[in-house]
């Protein structure tokens, strides 16, 4: 697994979960839905993500694409 899998990964991962946190226990879940979005678009303009830094530390590789 690469560090941009693992990404996709645990933020898929986590949305999935928040969503259904907050249809389940309570619609304020849904605010770190939006923390997430927020943090991918921040991500992408800046390119520091400490989530990708963890992953690098774990010694995932990184391969740049997709394919």
């Amino acid at each position: 697994m690469t560090v941009e899998r693992a990404i996709l990964l645990t933020v898929g991962g986590l949305i999935i979960v928040s969503v259904l946190l907050a249809v389940s226990v309570n619609i304020n879940w849904l605010w770190l839905t939006g923390v997430l979005g927020a943090h991918l678009v921040q991500a992408s303009f800046t390119g520091m993500c400490p989530v990708v830094m963890m992953f690098k530390r774990l010694g995932l590789p990184s391969k740049p694409g997709f394919t």
